[in-house]
């Protein structure tokens, strides 16, 4: 079992930064597959990132390619996206989902462990 706390979203204008952070509990936490998901206003939630346990693979959904960033720290028990760039469709709710079975489930939006979201609101 896996709790997941979500923290870092706010305000931000376009063409800014934002990191935001998912601590989580348990003392498994290294053994889980970690990834983010977005979800605006009237539209399903979708993948953004995600990262192995170990944090030696990552992906990416190509919207987000080239300006945000997933990495994990096992003895924090934290996960981190790091969003540059930012522009207004990044605007939404984004959730950190946790699966020990693999990025493919957690990718799939299978994952079993999910936050309560942070808002992320970018401004143009």
């Amino acid at each position: 079992q896996v709790q997941l706390v979500e923290s870092g979203g706010g305000l931000v204008q376009a063409g800014g930064s934002l990191r935001l952070s998912c601590a989580a509990s348990g003392r498994t936490f290294s053994s889980y597959a970690l990834g983010w998901f977005r979800q605006a206003p009237g539209q399903e939630r979708e993948f953004v990132a995600a990262v192995s346990w170990s944090g030696g693979n990552r992906y990416y959904a190509d919207s987000v390619k080239g300006r945000f960033t997933i990495s994990r720290d096992n003895a924090k028990n934290t996960v981190y996206l790091q969003m540059n760039s930012l522009k207004p469709e990044d605007t939404a709710v984004y959730y950190c989902a946790a699966d020990q079975t693999g990025t493919r489930t957690v990718v799939a939006g299978e994952a079993g462990f999910w936050g309560q979201g942070t808002l992320v609101t970018v401004s143009s």
